[in-house]
C-alpha cells in the first residue's frame, strides 16, 4: 500500500465496496495496530486540536484536498474550510496516531468517513473517546438539533445571555411561577429520589404569537443556567424522523440535568412521528434530570396524548394577549429607553394602550419602531402622542393578514 497514491486509489473503487475495501486494506498494511472507522461528527479532531489538547499535522502528499464554503453572517460572512480527502498525523499525550479522512459522492449523497490507526485498538479507541466525549460538552454555547445532527450556537448563546426575565411583562405571576417551578424541579433531585419518582418535567406554554414564549424561554434559560438543547426540526434529508427524535433523546439523557426546547411542538410532532416520540419521551423514568419546555401558537392541532396526560407535559401555562395593565406597563417601559424629545407624555401613554387592545406584544413593540420612523419624518409637524394614535390604527388594519416574529416581542 503506497500512502502517496492510497487516496486516489481509494476513490477509484466502487461506492459499495469502498468502505469494507478500505478497512481491510488497512488492516492488512497496519497487521500489529489498532483501526477505528467512524463517521460519528462528535469526532472532530480539528476542533480538539484547536483548543488545545492535541497536535495535528497534515501531510502535503498525498494532496490535502479542502472544501471551502461561505458562511454568512448579519455582519458580513468568512470562509469555512473542511478537509475532504487527506492524511494526518496526531500527536496526544505522548502517542502517535495516523489518520486517514476520505469524502466521496454516491446517487446524489455525500460520504465522508475517517479512519483512526494507532498502536493498539485500546489506544484508538481512547483517543476517539476522549475526542467525542470533549466534543459533547456544552461550553459557551447551544447545541441546535437541525437536518440530522448538532450544530454548536454561539450565537444563540450570546443572545440568551443577553435575555433577562426583569424587563419581561407577563399578568400576575406568571413568570415568576414557571421560574419557581423549574427552579424547585432542579433543586429537587433528592426528594425525587426519595418518593420513587421520577425526575423529569414537561412544560408547554401555549399562546398566540408575539406574547413573551420566545422571551420567557431564553430568560428562563439565562436565569437557571442549565446546559440547553434546542430542537429546530426533526426533518432531515437522510435521515429518518424516528432516528432523529431518538437522537435528541439521546444526546438529552447524556447531558442531564438540562432543558429540551421544543418550539412550536405542532410543527415537530405528526401522524408519522407521534408514536416513536411518545415512547421517548415516556422512556425518560430512567432517565433523570431532563426539562422537556415545550411551546406551541396552535394547542389543538397537537394530540390529546401530548397535551393532557400529566406524565408527559405536566404543566401548561397560557400566554394571551395583554391587557390593559399590561400594555400600559410595556409601553411605559419602552418609553422610559426613548430619548427624551420622543417619549410619550403620561396622558399619551394613557391613550397607547386604551387604543392597542388586541395587539400583542410583538405588535406593540412594532407600533414603537415604525412610530419612531414616523415621527423622525414629521417631527417639526406633530408630537409622538398624535403620531402613536395614528400607527395604532395603521397597524390594527394589517392584523388581520400578519403577525410580526414572537422573538420580536
Amino acid at each position: 500500500m503506497n500512502k502517496e497514491t492510497y487516496i486516489n486509489d481509494a476513490l477509484q473503487l466502487s461506492s459499495q465496496s469502498l468502505t469494507y475495501m478500505v478497512s481491510q486494506q488497512l488492516a492488512a498494511h497496519y497487521p500489529d495496530q489498532g483501526i477505528l472507522q467512524t463517521g460519528d461528527c462528535d469526532f472532530d479532531v480539528r476542533s480538539y486540536a484547536g483548543a488545545g489538547l492535541c497536535e495535528v499535522q497534515t501531510h502535503q502528499h498525498p494532496y490535502p484536498q479542502i472544501n471551502y464554503t461561505w458562511l454568512r453572517g448579519e455582519e458580513g460572512g468568512e470562509i469555512a474550510r473542511s478537509l475532504e480527502n487527506a492524511w494526518q498525523t496526531i500527536s496526544w499525550q505522548d502517542q502517535s496516531f495516523d489518520l486517514l479522512l476520505l469524502s466521496w459522492t454516491a446517487y446524489g449523497t455525500t460520504y465522508s468517513l475517517q479512519w483512526l490507526i494507532g498502536a493498539s485498538q485500546a489506544a484508538v479507541e481512547t483517543f476517539f473517546s476522549a475526542v467525542c466525549d470533549w466534543n459533547t460538552e456544552i461550553r459557551d454555547e447551544i447545541m441546535v438539533f437541525d437536518e440530522g445532527s448538532w450544530e454548536k450556537s454561539q450565537e444563540l448563546y450570546y443572545a440568551i445571555k443577553n435575555a433577562s426575565l426583569d424587563n419581561l411583562i407577563l399578568p400576575g405571576t406568571l413568570k415568576h411561577d414557571i421560574f419557581r417551578d423549574l427552579q424547585r424541579f432542579f433543586e429537587s433531585k433528592t426528594t425525587y429520589e426519595h418518593y420513587n419518582i421520577a425526575w423529569k418535567r414537561g412544560i408547554i406554554l401555549v399562546g398566540p404569537p408575539g406574547n413573551g414564549k420566545t422571551h420567557m424561554i431564553k430568560g428562563l434559560l439565562n436565569a437557571l443556567e442549565y446546559p440547553c438543547l434546542y430542537v429546530k426540526s426533526f426533518d432531515a434529508q437522510y435521515s429518518t424522523n424516528n432516528a432523529n427524535i431518538r437522537a435528541v433523546f439521546d444526546r438529552a439523557r447524556r447531558s442531564a440535568p438540562c432543558i429540551v426546547v421544543l418550539e412550536d411542538l405542532d410543527s415537530l410532532i405528526n401522524d408519522t412521528n407521534r408514536a416513536f416520540f411518545l415512547n421517548e419521551v415516556d422512556g425518560f423514568n430512567a432517565n433523570q434530570g431532563v426539562v422537556l419546555l415545550a411551546t406551541t401558537n396552535h394547542p389543538e392541532a397537537i394530540d390529546p396524548a401530548i397535551m393532557n396526560r400529566p406524565s408527559r407535559f405536566d404543566r401548561k401555562y397560557y400566554f394571551s394577549l395583554p391587557e390593559l395593565a399590561e400594555r400600559m406597563a410595556y409601553i411605559q417601559q419602552w418609553n422610559t429607553a426613548l430619548h427624551s424629545s420622543t417619549q410619550l407624555t403620561e396622558l399619551g401613554i394613557q391613550q397607547a394602550a386604551e387604543a392597542t387592545d388586541g395587539f400583542s406584544f410583538a405588535y406593540l413593540k412594532e407600533l414603537f419602531v415604525s412610530a419612531l420612523m414616523r415621527w423622525i419624518d414629521i417631527k417639526d409637524q406633530t408630537d409622538m402622542d398624535t403620531v402613536i394614535l395614528e400607527q395604532a390604527t395603521f397597524l390594527r388594519e394589517q392584523m388581520v393578514t400578519e403577525q410580526p416574529e414572537e422573538d420580536e416581542a
